[in-house]
């Protein structure tokens, strides 16, 4: 499989991404500039964290209307998988490609630390590695990832399945502890805690059992692709 992995100003996050798709996954992966319109035959793209832009206005408010965005919803719409981590899901819900929004955490400060999720849909194309009910232990690193939606649409959400990842307790005040999401099709997801560093035992903290929960999104993914690809 072939990866894009979207770069814009103030992304810090795309050699993580790179890496999980080269070092990990050993398929191939592009960087695709923000003023780039060719994603390049990509079979996955992949919007990593940052601080796009700046963070200036909302966080991913400016990169949605980047070059590079036009070309990934249309990718999107045909059917083609997006995975958007942390800044990457925040560009996400500007560009309209995933419903809701995400706000300020309600600690009003940034928080990086391990948290647990569980698996709540195990049939996306990013989770299918995992058990339904699973529980992971990802990192986490963000100022605006208190996610929020209308009632209505976090009640759709719900009864659509399209809850793909959920805290298991009240980490930034996201409605319903949601941390990941799909979109009706299942082909876009997003989610705040960061699978790409979680795939080896040197990204664990000091004293902690590595447990390389982050490798399920991926491994996911691949054998999704590989199979449309026969």
């Amino acid at each position: 499989m072939k990866f894009g992995v979207v770069v814009f100003p103030g992304s810090n996050c795309e050699r993580d991404m790179a890496d999980a798709v080269q070092l990990y996954l050993k398929e191939e992966a592009v960087f695709l500039w923000h003023d780039d319109t060719d994603l390049q035959g990509v079979d996955c793209v992949l919007l990593p964290g940052g601080f796009s832009y700046g963070d200036y206005l909302r966080s991913g408010a400016i990169a949605r209307f980047s070059p590079v965005m036009e070309s990934v919803k249309a990718f999107a719409n045909k059917g083609g998988p997006v995975l958007g981590v942390c800044n990457g899901f925040q560009v996400l819900t500007e560009a309209h490609l995933l419903p809701g929004a995400l706000m300020r955490n309600t600690s009003l400060k940034f928080q990086c630390d391990h948290v647990d999720l569980v698996v709540e849909n195990n049939r996306s194309l990013f989770s299918s590695a995992y058990q339904a009910g699973q529980t992971l232990r990802l990192p986490i690193a963000h100022a605006d990832g208190n996610y929020f939606a209308d009632p209505d649409v976090t009640q759709r959400l719900e009864d659509n399945h399209q809850v793909i990842f959920r805290y298991t307790s009240d980490v930034n005040g996201s409605v319903n502890r949601i941390a990941g999401i799909c979109n009706e099709k299942g082909n876009v997801v997003g989610m705040m805690p960061h699978p790409e560093r979680n795939l080896w035992p040197a990204s664990q903290p000091h004293g902690a059992n590595w447990n390389g929960d982050g490798r399920g999104v991926f491994d996911s993914i691949l054998k999704a692709g590989l199979q449309a690809l026969k």
